[in-house]
């Protein structure tokens, strides 16, 4: 019986692995207005390969927040599913599946079928005053 008991217990781990996207907030922040589908949102991250943890992209390297609308497929999925329902100075890891991010197709550093983990920090977002949040 302590077998089954274990091998219960072990599943939800397993079934999280295989999940298109895994969200860790690692540094919350409270506001009355979080992000949604359709926002123009400014967003620092570092982006690395679970595989090797090389990074092959951040924005902190260039001083300046990547802008973009959420939601409306300008990013990869992973970023518009996972930056949502957040808020100006929340920062979460990201850890997306190949699936959600760029598939069988290599761009630049990154290989075909990675995993990619972003650590991610909202910034701001556009319109919407200090007061809103």
């Amino acid at each position: 019986m302590k077998f089954i008991y274990a091998l219960l217990a072990a599943v939800p781990a397993v079934l999280a692995l295989d999940k298109p996207l895994n969200i860790e907030v690692t540094t919350p922040a409270e506001c009355t207005r979080k992000t949604k589908a359709g926002d123009r949102i400014n967003v620092h991250y570092r982006g690395t390969l679970e595989s090797d943890g090389s990074e092959f992209d951040a924005s902190y390297n260039r001083g300046q927040p990547l802008a973009f609308v959420v939601g409306q497929g300008q990013v990869i999925k992973g970023w518009d599913q996972g930056l949502l329902d957040m808020c100006p100075g929340e920062k979460r890891k990201l850890t997306i599946q190949p699936e959600w991010a760029y598939g069988e197709r290599g761009v630049g550093p990154i290989p075909s079928n990675s995993v990619l983990i972003f650590e991610t920090e909202l910034v701001s977002i556009d319109g919407v005053s200090k007061d809103e949040l």
